[in-house]
């Protein structure tokens, strides 16, 4: 029974795998809706007859692996339960150490090893991909670096939630998911809390804007949106890619507005403004918080569902799975299976949220800086750096899609400029 629900896994991750590729390179039609041809959001406005061809093809390829990746963790996961994998790793533990408490981490370990080996082959395909169409810049044994400080970083954040997981399942069977909510809150926003000047710097290097006109232009805004920001950081992004960004991270004093060094070198002072107050946006409107409010809520919807889910699958396929009990440890890969499924459902109703809060920073920032022609053009410019498609089919929108596509910012700031002229 367990070798021919393997199959049947396989067999429908291939057939997953075949309708995405027929949706994005056969059914998909990156033809532009007339009314928007020879706007400011057309591509052929802003780009040469190779970049819109490198685009097309660049974003096909990247969202098919999108597309392929997460539903890669599911079979992983399932086929480690269904093969025996999951208990060989327990009793290797086991077997290795007396320590009762060294069982965890070291079974987590191997879990965390042989997941991490599974997955490395599409994510250097990905590496590969942007190097190919010259996005990435960065070394092979850079992006190695990388790799292996998000295991380490991986391995560490589930080396504190793993043990407390179980003890939970076995302290409370019907209630460990709420109890594991409870302590996820101040744990979330410790991480959140961090991340800027702990975790973001183990991958590149951070540092106060090096231009101090610019800064001291950016700190006007700030001081103009009541915003007490003291610095602008700078990261070195340009040892890693052309593409550019700029981003708000943390939360509290460890709030930091960051530019890479990519923005800073391909964009005027104008259109850098421009992203800023974009940034400022976000802050002024309370984002973050309200997406930390949206993530808890959540994820205490999805522990549940999880908590039910997990039931339902031992008793159902506990035999073929190798689980005997959820609070077991052999349980832990159908935990993440069902974490990463839930994730990706809800993945539609958090990209809605963030573009509608990303489309409001786009009109805060507009409506502060009534520069038009510098938003416009710092989109266009983003565009060609990133080879991203103005106008992506709607499943890459609603699946990964953060941000609202190029061709609805750039035509909303075309409105406005109409309208600002007209008045």
């Amino acid at each position: 029974m367990a070798r021919k629900m393997g199959v049947y896994a396989v067999l429908a991750f291939v057939l997953y795998g075949l309708f995405f590729y027929w949706y994005l390179f056969q059914f998909a039609d990156p033809k532009l809706p007339f009314e928007y041809e020879g706007t400011n959001a057309d591509p052929a406005t802003f780009l040469n007859g190779r970049e819109l061809s490198l685009s097309e093809e660049y974003s096909k390829i990247r969202n098919l692996l999108f597309f392929l990746s997460t539903p890669l963790e599911w079979l992983i996961y399932f086929l480690i339960l269904l093969f025996g994998l999951s208990k060989a790793f327990k009793r290797w533990a086991e077997d290795s150490v007396k320590h009762k408490l060294l069982h965890t981490p070291i079974y987590l370990f191997w879990l965390s090893l042989f997941a991490f080996i599974a997955v490395l082959p599409l994510s250097y395909i990905s590496y590969s991909l942007s190097k190919t169409y010259h996005i990435s810049t960065q070394s092979f044994p850079s992006w190695m670096k990388d790799e292996l400080i998000d295991f380490w970083l991986n391995y560490a954040t589930w080396l504190i939630i793993v043990p407390v997981l179980y003890w939970l399942m076995r302290k409370s069977q019907k209630r460990w998911w709420l109890y594991l909510w409870i302590l996820s809150v101040p744990f979330t926003l410790f991480m959140m809390f961090i991340q800027p000047v702990i975790i973001d710097p183990l991958y590149n290097d951070f540092y106060p804007l090096k231009n101090k006109a610019l800064e001291t232009k950016i700190l006007t805004l700030a001081d103009k949106a009541h915003i007490p920001a003291e610095h602008v950081f700078e990261v070195n992004m340009s040892e890693e890619t052309n593409a550019m960004n700029a981003y708000v991270s943390g939360i509290g004093s460890n709030a930091r507005i960051v530019l890479w060094d990519t923005t800073l070198n391909k964009l005027s002072d104008e259109q850098i403004l421009f992203i800023m107050a974009h940034e400022m946006g976000h802050y002024v409107e309370k984002h973050i918080y309200w997406g930390i409010a949206g993530y808890l809520l959540l994820s205490l919807f999805g522990l549940y569902l999880t908590y039910r889910l997990m039931n339902w699958a031992v008793a159902r396929f506990g035999k073929e799975l190798k689980i005997s009990d959820t609070k077991d440890i052999r349980s832990l890969p159908l935990f993440y299976m069902i974490i990463s499924m839930l994730l990706f459902a809800s993945s539609p109703l958090s990209n809605f949220v963030s573009r509608y809060q990303e489309t409001r920073a786009d009109t805060y920032a507009i409506e502060m800086t009534k520069n038009p022609d510098a938003a416009i053009t710092s989109f266009q410019e983003l565009t060609r750096n990133g080879l991203s498609q103005v106008n992506p089919p709607m499943l890459v929108k609603i699946f990964r899609y953060t941000h609202p596509p190029m061709l609805d910012r750039i035509s909303k700031l075309e409105e406005y400029e109409v309208k600002h002229r007209t008045e």
